[in-house]
């Protein structure tokens, strides 16, 4: 007789332990203008923490600290079409159900992993065509994606042109589901920096960021470097296990180039700390850490290619010292990564303090700024 796992009693490593309560009207169904007059909940070291806006950014940090920012860009990923169906005396397709499509990774040329509504109705060979009588595209469904339940996606393009030139005519920029009232133009919903498409949602942390204040940073002493990691199901995928050690994390492309890699090791040399932009940015320089096996900086070598990193309390920071990010949705694996760096019973009580002041939730909802001096360690789970 086989038994079962023996239930685990750290509340950090339960589920249930990242649970709160918020108001609706504290998710911002719209951004602030301008970007950077954000609310900014700055914490230190236990029990310290302040109120600011996110334009004082320049007056929080430090000459030689270096901001690791996520150059992402979100692509048009929502696509609307409809399914093709055989009519076997014409021997000619016609239109099928209606069929909403959200792009997720790129698999290969023309190729995509795909979230599919409705999911049911879409079989292997099933093919889906989007567009109008000026632009129409096709795509057959080539596999099946079991850890995401979605579909793999093989596009018929005219004249064999790249998807992404075309998504621009087809498709929109997939809002989260939990913004319903939306007037943001889609262009407020990228960061002012992100120049390399691919990602299905927006790393939020660095949205307050403006060409202004990214100035006055350097004019202070204040580095920026650029990782690229396209947000995609690993992210946003709810986790669902009682025991967050069971989550397993859908992997996502990064890259941490040779340039950044020095910049980060002349941080350190000059005494500067590395601060991360999101928790993208976060599992960016963590998981090219963990390809190179570094624990010190000048161990780190540049990375391309995938990381399932999945970071919770317990996890032994490598590289990140200070973090930009925003408010999470309760029992998500963003949650756990905050908890990591600060502890999950603080960051809960840092989200009690930004309730009762009124921040806003979310992905256009106000920061947080942890400082490294708020950083615990703790010991391997």
């Amino acid at each position: 007789m086989s038994s079962s796992p023996t239930p685990n009693s750290n509340p950090d490593l339960l589920l249930e332990s990242y649970d709160y309560t918020l108001p609706p009207d504290r998710i911002a169904q719209n951004p602030v203008v301008p970007r950077d007059s954000s609310k900014l909940l700055v914490i230190r070291e236990a029990p310290q923490y302040a109120h600011h806006h996110f334009r004082d950014l320049a007056d929080l940090l430090r000459p030689h600290d270096l901001l690791v920012m996520n150059n992402t860009r979100v692509i048009p990923a929502r696509l609307y079409g409809h399914k093709l169906r055989s009519d076997r005396t014409e021997g000619q397709s016609t239109e099928g159900a209606k069929i909403e499509v959200l792009l997720l990774e790129e698999l290969q040329p023309q190729q995509w992993l795909a979230l599919v509504r409705p999911g049911k109705r879409i079989k292997l060979g099933n093919r889906i065509e989007f567009g109008s009588e000026s632009l129409r595209l096709q795509a057959e469904v080539v596999g099946i994606d079991a850890p995401t339940g979605g579909r793999v996606l093989q596009f018929e393009t005219p004249d064999h042109q790249p998807l992404l030139s075309v998504l621009p005519m087809l498709g929109e920029v997939p809002l989260p589901p939990y913004i319903q009232d939306s007037q943001a133009d889609p262009e407020q919903y990228q960061t002012v920096y992100g120049d390399r498409p691919g990602s299905a949602a927006a790393p939020t942390a660095g949205l307050h960021f403006t060409p202004e204040l990214l100035t006055r940073l350097q004019d202070k002493g204040i580095q920026q470097t650029f990782v690229t990691l396209h947000v995609g199901v690993g992210t946003f995928r709810p986790v669902e296990a009682s025991d967050i050690t069971q989550h397993q994390m859908h992997g996502e492309w990064l890259e941490v180039s040779q340039e950044t890699v020095d910049k980060i090791q002349q941080t350190k040399a000059q005494g500067g700390r590395i601060i991360a932009v999101g928790t993208t940015s976060v599992r960016a320089l963590e998981g090219a850490a963990k390809a190179s096996d570094a624990y010190q900086v000048d161990q780190l070598r540049p990375y391309c290619g995938k990381t399932e990193l999945y970071i919770y309390p317990g996890y032994q920071w490598r590289m990140v010292e200070g973090l930009i990010t925003n408010f999470h949705l309760p029992k998500s694996s963003l949650m756990m990564l905050v908890s990591a760096l600060i502890g999950r019973e603080r960051l809960l009580e840092m989200y009690r303090v930004a309730i009762a002041d009124q921040y806003r939730f979310y992905s256009f909802g106000d920061a947080m700024l942890i400082l490294p001096e708020a950083q615990i360690n703790l010991s391997p789970s």
